[in-house]
């Protein structure tokens, strides 16, 4: 199944169970203070769950663009090193409020994932919250999954919080075995190994968090779930890695075509690339433009960062504006408003790159001064206050370099 496909048949399967399909919110968050971008599927239903606001449809469904690159989820500087991080990605999610809780979520997500994507069911896991009996034994006694892959989990995994007070309550992850040894699966492994990938989470908010820690039943429960798209895509397209699916593979031969080198020989480099233009071109869409301070602070690092991996290729030109169509023809026909902002979202990355490659090349050349002169593994603090200072070259960007060379800044 291609992407779009595996989107499309999220959402509709539960238009078949009577949820109402709603619009991905703006990564710009709407009303929300506390959010620098919207991080995931919930945000635009916050005001549901603290009870200010009565929903307009008791159940919803749809597929959210997500930024996490700041805060308490902040991935940036694990992009590219593996095949899962990312700062843009699509989370998936149906809802329902104050209508069907546990049983209903736990059969549909089961129905979904083994009779219409046909998912092994040898290779899925079920985690429940250790207190939760309830959740157990719906998963024990609703669906025909073989009891001993349910498996009891601390709070740290299987309770999930809004904020320190508030909405709350239990979860069960439902996670899929990646490993090539199928007989040899063990649950103890589970929330505790790479070869355990975490597909969805369905969070059952029942609580309400007082300030002295105790918690009350709210007089409505909801359920709340969210499944990474980039992640059901690699285990339903059979990859590796999020970078091997047809999410990423229209940008990939695009810049191999511009750069004239090969995905296998600078792997890390082209998923920088391709993730962070997928983070640009959605932020610039939704109205986040490169600035000083704020969101669009945020964003101008994360440019100038792909801008640095592009350099990694040999490209001493402006590449990222160039990836937009690629991005535009796999992901319009659901975000159509990267297609009608194309031609200003790539007028915008482009003049901000043209400014960062004349900072850059100044920078890289000063840079390549100091370590010269210097025997040490460590840049000395006012080194890399001047690269800052006199040549405008961010401190996480020397500190990249710098862990290029194996060396590192002295921060304090």
């Amino acid at each position: 199944m291609k992407s779009s496909e595996i989107r499309e048949s999220f959402i509709a399967f539960f238009e078949s169970k009577a949820h109402k399909r709603v619009k991905s919110a703006p990564v710009l968050p709407i009303g929300d203070k506390s959010l620098l971008f919207t991080n995931a599927g919930m945000n635009q239903f916050k005001s549901i769950f603290l009870n200010t606001e009565q929903p307009k449809d008791l159940r919803v469904v749809n597929s959210q663009k997500c930024i996490r690159v700041s805060g308490k989820h902040n991935d940036l500087e694990e992009v590219g090193r593996d095949g899962f991080h990312h700062t843009f990605f699509e989370m998936l999610g149906n809802w329902s409020f104050g209508d069907y809780y546990k049983k209903e979520a736990i059969q549909w997500s089961w129905e979904l994932f083994t009779e219409v994507w046909k998912l092994d069911k040898h290779k899925l896991w079920v985690t429940v919250f250790e207190e939760d009996d309830e959740a157990y034994e719906i998963w024990k006694e609703c669906t025909d999954i073989d009891p001993s892959r349910i498996i009891r989990s601390g709070a740290k995994d299987n309770f999930w919080e809004m904020a320190e007070t508030g909405p709350c309550g239990p979860c069960s992850e439902i996670h899929y075995y990646v490993g090539d040894n199928p007989s040899n699966q063990n649950a103890n492994m589970v929330n505790h190994s790479s070869e355990y990938w975490e597909l969805w989470n369905l969070v059952f908010i029942q609580y309400n968090r007082l300030k002295d820690g105790s918690m009350e039943e709210l007089p409505k429960k909801h359920v709340d779930t969210g499944a990474g798209l980039e992640r059901l895509c690699s285990v339903l397209q059979q990859k590796n890695s999020n970078y091997q699916t047809d999410l990423f593979s229209e940008i990939i031969s695009e810049i191999e075509s511009i750069s004239q080198t090969s995905y296998n020989d600078h792997e890390v480099s082209y998923n920088v690339l391709c993730d962070h233009i997928r983070m640009l071109t959605f932020s610039i869409a939704d109205g986040i433009i490169p600035s000083n301070d704020g969101r669009g602070y945020v964003v101008r690092r994360v440019l100038r960062r792909a801008s640095k991996f592009a350099m990694n290729l040999g490209v001493k030109d402006p590449i990222l504006y160039q990836l937009v169509q690629a991005l535009v023809t796999v992901m319009s026909s659901h975000y159509p408003e990267i297609k009608e902002k194309q031609q200003y979202i790539e007028q915008t990355i482009l003049n901000e790159e043209k400014s960062f490659l004349r900072t850059l090349e100044k920078g890289v050349l000063q840079f390549e001064k100091i370590i010269s002169e210097s025997n040490k593994t460590i840049i000395d603090g006012i080194d890399a206050f001047k690269l800052y200072d006199t040549y405008g070259f961010p401190l996480d960007l020397t500190q990249l370099m710098a862990e290029e060379r194996q060396m590192k800044v002295d921060i304090d």
